[in-house]
């Protein structure tokens, strides 16, 4: 990642700390205003090409701030969740790092939604999490507050949802799921190519082992 230290180095100073306080913090006062305001606010906020070329530019960002959810509990254990897995990440790589991994996803997102029709911050906010569990895979959290699950199971569960609605998707579904994890892919995309590489690296290792002990063995009878 010797392109974001570059960028780093030049920009660094442009860096939004605690960026993900701002974007749910903004989630739930959007989800508050639809709740007691007589008209929807997420509508014009929404990611709606039409209205974008229209003039309604501010929708190429305000898209994030949509609540996933209407159920006040699942949304405030999903803002939650967010926040602690983007705090997480940028303790870890420090605000600028995360920035542009955050900003790179979002504007994948916007890209895919101007041809799709719709963007939604799902996928990218997804992208967080599988950062998170590239990083700690081994971390454990509570499901339902009893049931101890390593971060990496639930990734690769995700992982097969995600796949699973690319095949079965339409062909804007796919974009979007593309287009939204450019930034995982460009952050750990050779991280897991050449952990492919190792393990089959391994597999042949071993498989060659093992054809060379059934060969000494057979030359011993």
């Amino acid at each position: 990642m010797k392109w974001v230290y570059k960028l780093e180095r030049k920009i660094g100073r442009y860096a939004i700390p605690n960026l993900m306080l701002y974007i749910t913090t903004t989630t739930l006062f959007v989800y508050l205003a639809d709740l007691l305001l007589p008209i929807s606010v997420s509508s014009y906020l929404a990611m709606v090409p039409s209205a974008v070329f229209r003039g309604q530019i501010w929708r190429l960002v305000t898209y994030i701030f949509i609540p996933p959810t209407t159920s006040p509990i699942f949304l405030l254990f999903t803002l939650y969740f967010y926040y602690i897995v983007g705090n997480w990440l940028e303790a870890a790589w420090g605000s600028f790092k995360f920035n542009v991994y955050y900003f790179i996803g979002m504007i994948g997102t916007t890209l895919a939604s101007l041809f799709t029709g719709f963007g939604t911050a799902f996928y990218l906010n997804m992208s967080l999490f599988f950062a998170y569990a590239m990083l700690w895979p081994d971390h454990e959290v509570l499901i339902f507050f009893v049931i101890p699950v390593k971060i990496k199971y639930l990734a690769y569960l995700d992982a097969a949802l995600f796949l699973l609605s690319f095949l079965m998707g339409s062909w804007g579904a796919r974009l979007a799921i593309i287009m939204s994890l450019l930034n995982f892919f460009l952050f750990f995309g050779r991280s897991i190519l050449q952990t492919i590489k190792d393990r089959q690296r391994y597999r042949s290792v071993r498989n060659n082992f093992n054809k060379q002990m059934k060969r000494n063995d057979n030359y011993r009878w």
